[in-house]
């Protein structure tokens, strides 16, 4: 799951108006924690900034955003920092079973999903003009990237319900 989070940075876009790509490492992240576990999805997550601070080059290609620790300085740090945080919730609620039916894994990955916008806008509203705006950090920090990563969750969500279904059907 470090891996693949890492390989979901590396399809980014960037955006002219915002300092944060388009990635599909929310995607990923949700996807660890309901497959992982709560512990498991956010050690996954916690190796993956480890990687990114010793300077491999594991987070988002970015031209004006440095790579290793100084990233998770910049605008995008409140939302790489919440990966870890993420990845235990919704592997949390997966545990409970909510990974079982489309509609209860959709249920667990939009609480995950919250936790990383929650805490990418309140980190981002440091890095907006006027400093401190929570509304313009919500503007170019959520506003441009909730039906993107909504719709990818959606796709995620319907991993686990096919996955408990493919295992039930192999037991006797």
């Amino acid at each position: 799951m470090t891996a693949l989070t890492a390989a979901a940075a590396q399809v980014s876009a960037p955006l002219p108006f915002t300092p944060v790509p388009l990635t599909f490492q929310p995607m990923v992240v949700l996807l660890g924690g309901a497959v992982l576990g709560a512990r498991l999805g956010m050690s996954a997550q916690v190796l993956y900034l480890a990687l990114g601070i010793a300077g491999l080059p594991v987070f988002a290609a970015s031209p004006m955003l440095p790579q290793g620790a100084a990233r998770l300085l910049g605008p995008t740090g409140g939302y790489l920092m919440a990966y870890p945080i993420a990845a235990f919730v919704t592997g949390a609620l997966a545990e409970h079973g909510l990974d079982r039916r489309y509609m209860t894994a959709v249920a667990a990955m939009t609480c995950g999903l919250g936790v990383i916008f929650t805490a990418g806008v309140l980190w981002l509203s440091r890095f907006t003009v006027p400093p401190g705006s929570l509304g313009a950090a919500i503007v170019v920090g959520f506003s441009p990237f909730i039906v993107a990563d909504f719709a990818k969750l959606l796709i995620a969500a319907g991993v686990m319900p096919s996955l408990w279904w493919l295992v039930g059907r192999r037991q006797p």
